[in-house]
């Protein structure tokens, strides 16, 4: 395995981890916010689905950066 592929890969792992983590808590956070306000339980589960999105978008404007 050559040094970008390997570094792919980690990359991707830690990506997953984290976000397997964050969804994992998730309910528990979205329940411990809704006591407080349903509103924000709302924006912590929009702000966890956009925060997917752009780490993905700014993995792909890096790699664009980069060139083939």
């Amino acid at each position: 395995m050559d040094r970008d592929t390997r570094n792919a890969a980690l990359g991707a792992f830690w990506v997953l981890l984290i976000f397997g983590i964050a969804a994992y808590f998730l309910p528990r956070v979205m329940l411990a916010a809704g006591s407080v306000s349903t509103v924000l339980a709302a924006i912590i589960a929009a702000v966890f689905m956009v925060a997917i999105f752009v780490v993905f978008w700014l993995r792909g404007r890096s790699q664009r950066k980069k060139g083939p």
